[in-house]
């Protein structure tokens, strides 16, 4: 078995306490999917019912269990979860369909639901036959084992290479009820966007209708999972998925058809948040990262000329190792601004880090001082901002993470 990594620097100093949400039990297990002994396999029980929605990579290479959630989200129900790691299911021709179709039929045997509402990932390295019959006999145990407070150990389960589990939680209001928002995610290398391998899994009592909750899903994603990247390698695998039981439905909390309800506006902010927590908890777990970066583009033509600024400079190699070499080096920056193919002014580019003008008017700033700038990049969290003087009021912020020996190192011998 490989040797852990260790925890990443920037990892959480605590977990949040997580308050079950009310038709949702969680169990773990150990299938001996790539490991003996490695807890494997997750399985998330949902109420009769239950909604859903989801988005999911938009790699022309998806795996097996992304096409199956595809074929059966249309249904807007789901009955159970099933997530495993250790092997990803993709590139897997139609024996991984086949693989599949029979971890579904087994859920749904041991669950009691209907196949079509039995949800299916699989993380892990691709290219190799997943054999699901070491999961006969896993889900009955799952089942009896299943417990509301087991979100945290279901996090752990899904693990790959990443160094600690991904969870958040939230509070709101839905006229005037209280509702929790419970996430979970796992993700460190092959993240990009276009569902930026990364898995994330949200659960709500709200009780909102699957075409609602699709709608807020779609549009949420974007300043959030679509906003990152670690090593611009967009996963086969990545699904980002939405359950909400209606729960809170019996105490009182309005049953919401449309997305456009206005009861949902604090719903829809909180949703925001989850999902923006669990995009930087990502990041912060970059393979063998040492910097968080923050990255805004100002000025240019359009929000999404912004943001395609904005990620060939997060995109960038030699950006990313310059933070990682603390080197405030802004001429990559501007190679990166020139190279990413939207409206810029060379004559007009100013650069920050943090709150350091480090070129302005398309020349080093007069006031540089390299020492200032130095110490700034020492830091744990590093804040740059372009303004591309394109004219323009577009503006986007995207993060992303430096790049270090260590991603080197993990990825060289991840298969072995």
């Amino acid at each position: 078995m490989a040797a852990p990594s260790p925890v990443s620097p920037l990892a959480p100093k605590s977990y949040p306490d997580l308050p079950p949400v009310e038709g949702v039990r969680f169990a773990t297990a150990a299938a001996g999917i790539k490991y003996r002994g490695r807890t494997d396999v997750m399985l998330a029980l949902l109420d009769k019912g239950t909604q859903v929605a989801g988005v999911f990579t938009k790699s022309k290479c998806s795996s097996a269990p992304v096409d199956w959630c595809r074929s059966k989200l249309a249904g807007g129900k789901a009955r159970a979860l099933v997530v495993n790691s250790g092997n990803a299911n993709a590139f897997t021709g139609r024996d991984g369909l086949e693989q599949a179709r029979f971890t579904a039929k087994l859920a749904a045997t041991a669950t009691g639901a209907p196949i079509g509402e039995i949800f299916l990932a699989s993380t892990g390295v691709i290219g190799e036959p997943l054999d699901a019959r070491k999961f006969d006999g896993v889900f009955d145990r799952l089942v009896a084992d299943a417990r509301p407070d087991g979100l945290l150990e279901a996090a752990k389960a899904i693990m790959t290479t990443d160094t600690y589990p991904k969870v958040v939680t939230r509070k709101v209001e839905i006229g005037g009820v209280e509702v929790t928002i419970n996430g979970m995610a796992k993700g460190a290398g092959m993240i990009a966007p276009d569902m930026a391998t990364m898995l994330s899994y949200v659960f709500t009592d709200a009780p909102i209708a699957a075409p609602a909750l699709q709608a807020m899903l779609s549009k949420s994603v974007q300043g959030s999972f679509n906003s990152i990247t670690v090593d611009s390698d967009t996963s086969t695998s990545d699904t980002l998925m939405l359950f909400a039981t209606g729960a809170a439905a019996k105490r009182g909390a309005p049953k919401i058809a449309l997305a456009s309800d206005r009861r949902l506006a604090g719903f829809k902010k909180a949703l925001d948040d989850v999902l923006l927590d669990l995009a930087h908890q990502v990041v912060r777990d970059g393979e063998g990262c040492r910097k968080f970066v923050e990255i805004t583009v100002e000025g240019a033509a359009s929000a999404k000329a912004a943001k395609i600024v904005a990620l060939s400079i997060a995109n960038s190699p030699l950006v990313k190792t310059a933070i990682a070499g603390e080197d405030a080096n802004w001429g990559r920056i501007v190679a990166a601004v020139g190279k990413a193919g939207e409206k810029a002014d060379r004559d007009r580019l100013a650069i920050w880090f943090g709150g350091i003008r480090v070129a302005h008017k398309g020349l080093r700033d007069p006031a540089y001082d390299e020492a200032n700038t130095s110490a700034f990049m020492k830091g744990e969290k590093i804040d740059i901002r372009v303004e591309i003087g394109a004219g323009g009021k577009g503006t986007a912020t995207v993060w992303t993470c430096d790049l270090t020996k260590e991603y080197v190192a993990i990825n060289g011998d991840y298969r072995s």
